[in-house]
């Protein structure tokens, strides 16, 4: 309750549980003493938040940097009394965005700090780079750095297909519980269970911030997210889930088939594309026709599975999809 809002804490006790006014204050005073909560103002107007239990922030040379390192100097000991499936999930996500740093930000510095206090941890990677948006924008040549956001939300991304499998960033952002993006102008946002949101700043900012969000006590574990992508009895990444709202731009309604094209590319090299309209309230014809007819048959061996379908986007789809079965 604290965590969602610090004020009142002992009255909403009362009124949540039941609790008498002298037992609400003795949780809290607990609380207090464990070092678990901060309090500050009088008794009246006391406002309560979640303690710092750990910080640790620093930064580092890109030159020879290993992201081993970090990970055991930095965010190992943060986190070494935290559940195993927890450890695991931050070494993943930390080792991850701190190579991609190192290999593609062009930075002289990456940045990291972790702060965790009773409920959950915070962990960030920044850099002072080209910016991880306008980069994707000049290596795949697209119109405009929002299309980024969206290549990045489909996976099997990478400007350096070499040495990377361009998986990192896709399900590093599905393992926590919350994951933003901030580079340029744009700052992405992805929650388990929230829509993808995609904003634009007013000031421009230089390199890339990463930031993740996970429950000390999340039963999530690595291979549990894998699996969520994998094809059935094996271990490819074959399955991708596409927020097809990060297509539509600020005022924008998803209607032409050169946008279906935006949305489609590299689709090709999934087995099963979940496309989840959560968020968009129609499509136009020619948009859901080159979606669901034209595309489909020219990919016989991708299925596209829509989900989370406005009234409105439903009949446009079975509109497609009826044309899609209409022979010849």
């Amino acid at each position: 309750m604290i965590a969602e809002d610090g004020q009142g804490a002992a009255r909403r006790l009362v009124a949540e549980f039941g609790l008498s006014r002298q037992a609400a204050n003795g949780h809290l005073q607990a609380l207090l003493r464990n070092k678990q909560i901060e309090a500050e103002g009088s008794t009246q107007a006391r406002l309560y938040r979640l303690a710092t239990i750990e910080e640790t922030v620093r930064d580092y040379p890109c030159a020879a940097l290993r992201e081993d390192v970090v990970w055991q100097e930095v965010f190992a000991p943060a986190v070494a009394h935290l559940p195993e499936n927890v450890r695991d999930i931050w070494r993943y996500g930390i080792t991850e965005m701190v190579n991609n740093a190192i290999d593609h930000s062009g930075s002289v510095l990456v940045h990291v700090g972790v702060r965790r206090n009773a409920l959950y941890t915070d962990g960030w990677v920044a850099d002072d780079g080209e910016g991880i948006f306008l980069k994707i924008q000049r290596a795949l040549a697209l119109y405009d750095p929002r299309e980024a956001v969206l290549e990045l939300a489909k996976g099997k991304l990478t400007t350096d297909p070499d040495n990377h499998s361009g998986e990192g960033i896709f399900f590093a952002s599905k393992v926590f519980d919350a994951y933003d993006i901030r580079s340029g102008r744009l700052h992405f946002m992805h929650g388990r269970g929230a829509l993808d949101v995609l904003m634009e700043r007013s000031a421009e900012a230089t390199g890339t911030l990463v930031l993740m969000r996970l429950a000390n006590d999340s039963a999530r574990t690595v291979k549990s997210v894998f699996d969520e992508y994998a094809a059935p009895e094996e271990y490819t990444f074959a399955k991708t889930l596409v927020p097809v709202r990060l297509a539509q731009y600020e005022g924008e309604k998803l209607v032409s088939r050169s946008q279906a094209k935006r949305l489609y590319h590299r689709f090709e090299r999934f087995r099963h594309v979940v496309l989840d309209f959560a968020g968009v309230a129609e499509i136009g014809q020619a948009f859901a026709d080159e979606l669901f007819r034209v595309f489909t048959t020219a990919h016989p061996g991708v299925t596209l599975a829509p989900i989370n379908m406005a009234t409105a986007v439903a009949q446009m789809v079975s509109r497609a999809l009826a044309g899609a079965a209409e022979p010849l």
